[in-house]
């Protein structure tokens, strides 16, 4: 056969989604049914198409034919299409708009832009076994993803489809519900997280009751089992270890994890101390250790403060150790957990190529493991830090994409507290939905309320508002938790801006100028810090400080910043004059 009539063939996954009673939506209104047609054509089915990777080869009155590399990847957009038409319609109850999916897999023909052959035929057919908002797949597309995505199957039997001569075995697919998280598999992804066991708390003399310490041990573990990026040993299991006589090391092999937290607890009268110590087991060094006073005239309330600090004190030195043990290792062997680790060793440095490597880096997570929640906020953050910090060689496209991908993040694990935090923060910070930043801060708290992130993060979107003093209240609460953050240059900067809206202008220059003595090329800090001086008079270091900024954005410009920062009036309006008296071009 000559190279020219030779049948081109790919394996493709196609999906066909048409609109449920379109006959009757066009017989009571064609020209309303026509608008919300093409309003979800170009606001949800085309945009969202490209985010799961797929190609849209035909869209035909009221239906749409499209090819996907990848049986996930179809199935998450086809509920993911479901799911946004829902939303859209209790956003708006007159959208009429419903549809039902079918999809189907096939060794296809390839016809230029085209594809022929019994796939996109089976697809076309089993849309017509979906009810409303429904989605019936065949049995090579269930095979591929019943063990990659939180979802379940309905049998629907062998079906004859119209003018297939063979029966199709089908089956309608079952999302989880919109109140329902999706569950966490540790047995699947034990190696993925940092898993951590906390062995009962000893008594170390004085007069302690013996089972005071196994109550700051389950203490201890139900905070830390709010944290949804770790895994945590159940208590049953480490009780065996109250009087252990086996080292770290040997422990940590038994049950399998990577750090223990180990501690003791003294009593002298009314006066109490708890020491604790986390350590790398594989590496048998201490990473972290503390003590904690009180006085047991409220025994629980110290418990329960104890629990949430040992928590959140131990969150950034579990990841900082997890950094370090990628580092060094060739990218070519991560997975989606170690890409995102060495995304963010990269990305805080705040240059160029390390910028964009740490995108490639949380992209590759993502498409490695498609269902990782917090791949998916990582990768929001990355946007909204490109946009921030004036990365972004397409704005819009950064804006967007960090939408999206925190609002997938949420819809993926929507008890995740850090999640809920960078979806809120998104919202605010890109898109000035401040109570809809706020709904996610609150939830957040409620799920976790030793969650550094929600705090300090609700923290920025109250100074956005002008709410100075409500704003450095909940970064003190963030830096109570975690008083030696690697990210504590956010929240100084965050304590900047509010006490630049309440018009105590050296203070902010205080945090502002620490928040850049820990990362001397955050422009956020450079911005306000900028303001600030001039704004308290000092005319001479303002305009140094100007010329600083310059130096770390040179295309900075004081209209172009006012067009896109979130600050509210009136307070936006003082930071502006303030980088123009600097002599900022504008």
């Amino acid at each position: 056969m000559e190279a020219s009539a030779r049948i081109v063939r790919r394996l493709a996954v196609i999906a066909f989604a048409d609109v449920v009673g379109w006959t009757r939506l066009v017989e009571q209104d064609d020209a309303a049914a026509v608008k919300a047609w093409k309003a979800v054509q170009r606001e949800l089915i085309e945009p969202n198409i490209l985010v799961f990777r797929g190609r849209l080869i035909e869209i035909a009155g009221d239906a749409v034919l499209v090819e996907f590399p990848s049986a996930v990847d179809a199935v998450q957009w086809a509920i993911d299409l479901l799911q946004r038409l829902a939303d859209r319609r209790v956003g708006d109850p007159a959208n009429p708009i419903h549809m039902r999916v079918g999809i189907g897999i096939e060794d296809a023909i390839v016809d230029e832009d085209k594809l022929l052959g019994d796939g996109v035929n089976i697809a076309a057919r089993l849309h017509q076994l979906a009810g409303s908002d429904e989605i019936v797949i065949s049995q090579g597309v269930r095979d591929f993803v019943w063990n990659k995505l939180q979802i379940r199957f309905d049998d629907l039997g062998d079906k004859v489809l119209k003018n297939i001569s063979r029966p199709v075995r089908s089956y309608r697919v079952v999302p989880p519900g919109p109140d329902k998280a999706v569950p966490i598999q540790p047995h699947l992804m034990w190696a993925n997280r940092p898993t951590i066991a906390v062995l009962p708390f000893r008594n170390d003399g004085g007069e302690v009751d013996p089972y005071f310490g196994d109550g700051i041990t389950e203490e201890i573990i139900t905070s830390l089992s709010l944290n949804r990026s770790l895994f945590v040993v159940a208590r049953n299991s480490t009780l065996k270890y109250r009087d252990r006589r086996l080292g770290a090391t040997e422990i940590a092999n038994e049950l399998g994890v990577r750090f223990l937290l180990e501690g003791s607890v003294r009593r002298r009268g009314k006066r109490l101390r708890i020491n604790a110590a986390l350590i790398d087991a594989g590496n048998n060094r201490e990473l972290w250790a503390e003590h904690f006073d009180g006085v047991d005239e409220d025994l629980f309330d110290f418990q329960d403060k104890i629990a949430a600090s040992i928590a959140s004190a131990i969150d950034p030195r579990l990841r900082e150790a997890e950094i370090a043990r990628v580092r060094d290792r060739p990218t070519e062997s991560f997975g989606a957990y170690e890409c995102v680790l060495r995304a963010l060793s990269l990305q805080y440095n705040l240059t160029a190529p390390d910028m964009k490597l740490a995108g490639e880096l949380l992209r590759r997570a993502i498409d490695l493991d498609p269902q990782y929640a917090q791949a998916h906020a990582h990768l929001a953050w990355w946007h909204n830090l490109r946009y921030g910090e004036g990365f972004s060689s397409n704005a819009d496209e950064d804006r967007q994409l960090a939408d999206e991908h925190a609002l997938r993040a949420v819809q993926l694990d929507p008890r995740d507290a850090w999640v809920l935090s960078i979806a809120g923060h998104v919202q605010s910070f890109l898109r000035k939905r401040f109570d809809a930043a706020q709904e996610m801060f609150e939830q957040a708290l409620q799920l976790n309320p030793s969650c550094v992130a929600a705090w300090a993060l609700s923290a920025t979107t109250l100074a956005y508002l002008g709410r100075g003093e409500e704003a450095l209240t909940r970064v003190r609460n963030a830096l109570r938790l975690s008083p030696f953050d690697p990210l504590s240059f956010w929240y100084f900067t965050t304590n900047g801006t509010a006490c630049i809206v309440e018009s105590r202008y050296d203070e902010a220059i205080g945090w502002l100028a620490r928040a850049l003595r820990l990362n001397p090329r955050l422009r956020a800090a450079a911005r306000m810090l900028t303001a600030a001086q001039a704004l308290a008079g000092d005319e001479a270091e303002a305009r140094a400080q100007a010329r600083r900024l310059l130096e770390l954005e040179p295309a900075f410009r004081v209209s172009g910043f006012a067009a896109w920062y979130p600050l509210q009036p009136p307070h936006l309006q003082r930071v502006l004059d303030g980088l123009r008296m600097a002599g900022l071009p504008d």
